[in-house]
């Protein structure tokens, strides 16, 4: 089974978005055997005394209008520890990517990739903007190509 951890920077908008549609898309592709789907943040300004937030409810309520389930998510801080757990870490932005790298150390199998290299863009975020749809449907088309990508 491939394990695939999405990376944002507090862990309660677009990376957690990422896990819940990757799992929706591979539930129904009929592949959850072969896939599985967390999240982390790279900052603990979601986390407190150990307890994480829970996802953004706007995000909540964009993935409810698209029936993408969510669970009852809270933030977790990536570690070191998670490296040898997963096998790619994909990163909503380029910062993301920097501090994950600085988190996980060295990449010496190559995992630390950027959702950019399979949208062709970052995933712009929604906590500043406001725009969920916007990134729902980034998001969804970048998991879709990472899915397309792994298939091959």
């Amino acid at each position: 089974m491939k394990k695939i951890m999405f990376i944002c920077h507090g862990n309660i908008c677009r990376s957690p978005m990422a896990e819940a549609i990757f799992n929706d898309l591979v539930e129904k592709e009929g592949l959850k055997d072969k896939y599985y789907a967390a999240s982390s943040a790279v900052s603990t300004e979601e986390i407190y005394c150990g307890t994480g937030n829970p996802i953004d409810r706007r995000a909540r309520r964009t993935l409810s209008k698209y029936n993408v389930p969510v669970g009852d998510h809270r933030a977790t801080l990536l570690t070191r520890e998670d490296y040898p757990k997963y096998d790619y870490f994909v990163c909503m932005d380029g910062s993301n990517r920097r501090h994950a790298a600085r988190i996980l150390g060295r990449d010496p199998d190559n995992k630390i990739k950027c959702m950019s290299e399979y949208l062709g863009r970052d995933v712009s975020d929604p906590w500043y903007s406001g725009d969920f749809e916007r990134a729902y449907e980034d998001i969804t088309k970048g998991c879709r190509a990472l899915l397309d990508c792994l298939e091959k």
